[in-house]
């Protein structure tokens, strides 16, 4: 339940991350766009969701049966692993020795199905209409997030002792430790998928628009930074030793990216920048959430460096190829969700994880590079296949795209009727709270002109 709280801290932050980045006249609409993500993925966890993910199997490893629906047969319930004897230690039965509430358990997985979609919306910045927006989630999370879930998420005996999960997770047997498939390639692919139907923003490329507000992307970055080690640690599913090394890799791969991310600005540019660092965090943060609980420290610091240059170069990858990727989902999220997921191949230790393997670095050839590089493409091609079918239906129907009119204005004043920031003066009384409606009201010129300017 703590590293939930901290899980569900990121999406918070991850609106300030990306409102900071938007126009002073978009940043409410950026930050609601995330906040929703709270309200009606929770609500269709609860419904569905829950049942859809981690269910026992109802079909070739890609959806579950529904059983959980309406969180049925959750409450009084646990969940974990049998485990078998050895040399040092007796068989135990199903549930095990680490054995969890099943309802801590769906609240801790509710939180990464609650900020998969937010991660999407960096991709449609300062062009979607809001219900249009939450229309989108509602049948994303249920079409792609839920039933990719189950791929990666769903493990044989953990629900139940007689329980089957997903495809990936226990047929494929690609490593996945806290969602470099399932939440970031799924994410990055369906925000590039968006991008296309959406289209660009007016005067885009030539006009990107400049970020609002930078400390607000720093201190987003931070409190996704110390969410994620919720998000992280947390999936060890125990306080212990496992925990301890994903934690501890987690630290290290971000603090790589960093310096990784800031070397490529140097070199391409002649200086450091503080939205940089914030971008090659969240870059290492994403490249290491996959391998985690798989690689060994230095492995991590590897995958950071890498991960925080790579992403660096991917951001441009826009304007080569002409889509609009407002927020650049596609070359943090994508991309660093792709080569954290690929490195595991080349960089993972059993000696980390008695459940993981060896990658190709390490003796174990190339079939774990091979298993991972299946899994990424795999979840690639379904999310963005998928969320193009959504989003041209949306679209169609006149519900996702906001006019040009709006999108020059402020989306924030259009789709909300409010302004993140008044800085206006009242001439009444020399009153500076005013609101903009009584500024607007006002017959006197100069505080309309202040309130415009």
């Amino acid at each position: 339940m703590a590293s939930a709280a901290l899980v569900m801290l990121m999406t918070p932050g991850l609106a300030f991350f990306y409102g900071g980045m938007v126009r002073s006249k978009s940043v409410l609409n950026m930050l609601m766009m995330n906040f929703i993500c709270l309200a009606i993925v929770s609500v269709l966890w609860v419904l569905y969701g829950f049942g859809e993910s981690f269910s026992s199997d109802a079909f070739g490893g890609l959806i579950g049966n529904f059983d959980h629906a309406g969180f049925a047969h959750t409450w009084g319930e646990l969940a974990g692993y049998a485990t078998a004897a050895t040399d040092t230690s007796p068989a135990v039965a199903w549930p095990g020795s680490d054995a969890l509430p099943v309802l801590a358990f769906a609240m801790f997985q509710l939180m990464f199905a609650i900020i998969t979609p937010a991660l999407i919306s960096g991709s449609i910045a300062d062009r979607a209409k809001f219900w249009g927006w939450g229309l989108f989630v509602v049948l994303w999370v249920t079409i792609v997030y839920f039933p990719v879930a189950h791929w990666v998420f769903s493990f044989d005996g953990f629900i139940g002792p007689d329980a089957l999960g997903g495809w990936i997770a226990n047929k494929l047997k690609a490593f996945d430790f806290a969602g470099g498939t399932a939440v970031h390639i799924n994410a990055g692919a369906a925000g590039l998928a968006l991008a296309i139907v959406l289209g660009k923003r007016k005067g885009w490329p030539k006009d990107t628009g400049r970020p609002h507000n930078v400390p607000f992307v720093l201190l987003g970055a931070s409190l996704l930074w110390f969410g994620w080690y919720g998000f992280n640690a947390g999936s060890a599913l125990s306080a212990g030793d496992l925990a301890g090394v994903a934690f501890t890799n987690t630290t290290v791969a971000t603090a790589a990216a960093v310096l990784g991310w800031l070397l490529v600005e140097q070199l391409k540019f002649g200086k450091p920048t503080t939205l940089g660092a914030a971008s090659g965090a969240v870059a290492g943060l994403v490249a290491i959430t996959p391998a985690c609980g798989f690689v060994t420290p230095l492995g991590s610091i590897a995958i950071g460096v890498i991960a925080g240059a790579v992403c660096a170069l991917a951001v441009s990858l826009k304007y080569r190829f002409g889509f609009d990727d407002s927020l650049d989902v596609v070359g943090v999220h994508l991309v660093g969700g792709l080569a954290g997921t690929l490195l595991i191949g080349l960089f993972a230790s059993s000696s980390v994880n008695s459940a993981g393997g060896d990658g190709l670095f390490y003796g174990g050839g190339w079939s774990q590079l091979g298993k991972q590089a299946i899994a990424a493409f795999a979840v690639m091609g379904y999310s963005f296949i998928v969320t193009l079918i959504i989003g041209f239906i949306i679209k169609a129907a006149g519900g996702f795209r906001v006019s040009t009119e709006d999108e020059v204005a402020g989306i924030d004043e259009a789709q909300h009727a409010e302004s993140a920031y008044d800085f206006g003066q009242s001439v009444l009384g020399g009153h500076s709270g005013s609101t903009p409606g009584s500024v607007a009201a006002s017959k006197d010129g100069a505080a309309l002109e202040g309130s415009k300017a």
